[in-house]
């Protein structure tokens, strides 16, 4: 499916990535602190939301 060299390629673009995306946090964790509080209500209210659609949509199929 995909040859040894894309796999490589594959393999180190993502720990590249995932390493400039862990130190960008960590240099950015003081201004996401005073920016951000309170987002993880926002983020739990619209999983719940989509947990409530996905309910409905059950309960209206069947």
């Amino acid at each position: 499916m995909f040859t040894t060299g894309q796999l490589i390629f594959a393999l180190f673009f993502f720990v590249a990535f995932a390493l400039v995306v862990f130190f960008s946090y960590r240099k950015d964790k003081k201004l996401h602190a005073r920016h951000y509080t309170g987002s993880i209500k926002i983020l739990i209210g619209f999983i719940l939301f989509l947990i409530i659609l996905l309910l409905l949509k059950g309960w209206i199929k069947s």
